[in-house]
């Protein structure tokens, strides 16, 4: 995601913080200044924000590495303002496996307010809290409502929220992954219809809420017609098998002529037979502006290239470039460059596919 710093990285994960987080931490510091709080309260406040957000992090953690048991990477953590979100390189094809992954994120949260729940009732004998004592108790009680909170949003049946991804793998133990993932849709929008109702008559937070619920709902919907559409579809009948490659030693110049004389954007860069790299468009554009026509591609390549193989299931391909928002993607056979899978090559298929069957397109 663009905008994004790294923080620290564990178990391969790189954590990252959105720019946008910190007018999160502005905003607070603003809200307490203005209200004449003391630099003490402040200071308290902004470690409560930053507390929150160590336990979405840990919360985004259940996720990642209950998915890497099933052998699912995640390529990274990042914090935004109204959360984390932790980018899976897909979901488990097992509905159990993907009950499993979701629910380990309020998992998380379940067992992080047990821990609080313990030290509260073994250092200040623990009693039921009235409403008032929960939003402005103590730094520990309020960070145990917080993840509360956190457990009954997120179980929330509703995408893209864990609710709706639990509620999707229980129908798919008895129904097709489309049909259920079309059923969770369907309910999770209702829900964001409700949702709206409610903001525009109390609370215009939840108008947000709402519409981030309608967006996922229908993102994941057109995501299991895809797959569903794609189904028994090997990667090699989509790939472009026509393209041009650059060396390490070639100059920017020269990826320059082959961008402007054709359509492809993107070039693997190979070395004596071996894949080494890619050069995307937008690396060429940024290399020259810093570089120079004159430098070697291997100065602006992209090193840690993420492959697709030729026998692989195009659905599970297209998910992984989903994932990464890639645009473009090597295939490889038997440990050779075969060719490039690409999203406008992938909408030419669906295309023809669909033309040829008489199906509509997803």
């Amino acid at each position: 995601m663009r905008w994004s710093f790294p923080l620290f990285s564990f178990r391969s994960i790189v954590v990252k913080v959105h720019v946008t987080f910190f007018l999160l931490l502005i905003w607070v510091a603003f809200a307490e200044t203005s209200r004449g709080a003391p630099p003490a309260a402040i200071a308290q406040s902004m470690a409560f924000i930053l507390a929150l957000f160590g336990c979405v992090v840990l919360h985004e953690f259940g996720h990642a590495l209950t998915a890497a048991r099933y052998g699912i990477r995640t390529r990274d953590i990042t914090l935004l303002p109204i959360g984390g979100l932790a980018r899976l390189e897909r979901m488990p094809d097992d509905p159990r496996q993907e009950l499993v992954v979701a629910a380990a994120g309020p998992a998380v949260n379940v067992v992080i307010a047990a821990l609080i729940f313990l030290i509260l009732t073994l250092t200040t004998g623990f009693r039921t809290p009235e409403a008032e004592t929960l939003v402005r108790g103590g730094f520990l009680m309020r960070l145990l409502t917080v993840n509360i909170a956190l457990v009954l949003f997120n179980l929330l049946p509703a995408f893209p929220m864990d609710g709706g991804r639990i509620l999707r793998s229980v129908l798919a133990m008895r129904m097709s992954y489309a049909q259920a993932t079309s059923l969770a849709a369907t309910i999770g929008q209702g829900m964001a219809l409700l949702l709206g109702f409610l903001g525009f008559i109390g609370n215009p937070f939840l108008v947000l809420i709402a519409v981030f619920v309608w967006i996922g709902a229908g993102q994941e919907s057109h995501m299991a017609q895809m797959r569903a559409f794609f189904s028994g579809t090997m990667v090699r009948e989509a790939t472009v098998t026509e393209f041009h490659t650059l060396t390490p030693q070639d100059l920017l110049s020269d990826a320059t002529r082959l961008l402007l004389a054709g359509t492809q954007l993107d070039f693997p860069v190979v070395d004596e037979g071996r894949l080494v790299g890619m050069l995307t468009r937008e690396g060429l554009t940024k290399a020259l502006g810093e570089l120079g026509a004159d430098a070697a591609v291997e100065q602006a390549m992209l090193r840690d290239v993420v492959t697709v193989d030729a026998g692989q299931t195009l659905d599970s391909a297209f998910a992984q470039m989903q994932a990464g928002g890639q645009r473009c993607m090597p295939v490889m056979f038997r440990n050779e460059l075969y060719g490039l899978l690409t999203t406008e090559n992938v909408g030419e298929y669906v295309s023809i596919r669909s033309a040829l069957s008489g199906k509509r397109a997803p």
